[in-house]
């Protein structure tokens, strides 16, 4: 699955550690999502994309 997480990370200007903060979850997580090695639940895929104000498919695409 490919996801467009670091470019909107970046664009919002948060660092991966910022981001996991505001998500609830580990900066190990956001380096994992953004590399494609972990494909979040659905519950995360929904917190990340209200989190930007996307749609999930905007965010994860397969």
């Amino acid at each position: 699955m490919r996801n467009n997480l670091q470019e909107l990370r970046t664009a919002a200007g948060l660092s991966q550690q910022a981001c996991a903060d505001a998500l609830g979850i580990t900066r190990q997580t956001v380096i994992s999502i953004e590399k494609g090695h972990f494909d979040p639940r659905l519950s995360l895929a929904f917190r990340i994309a209200e989190y930007f104000d996307k749609r999930v498919d905007d965010v994860f695409s397969s």
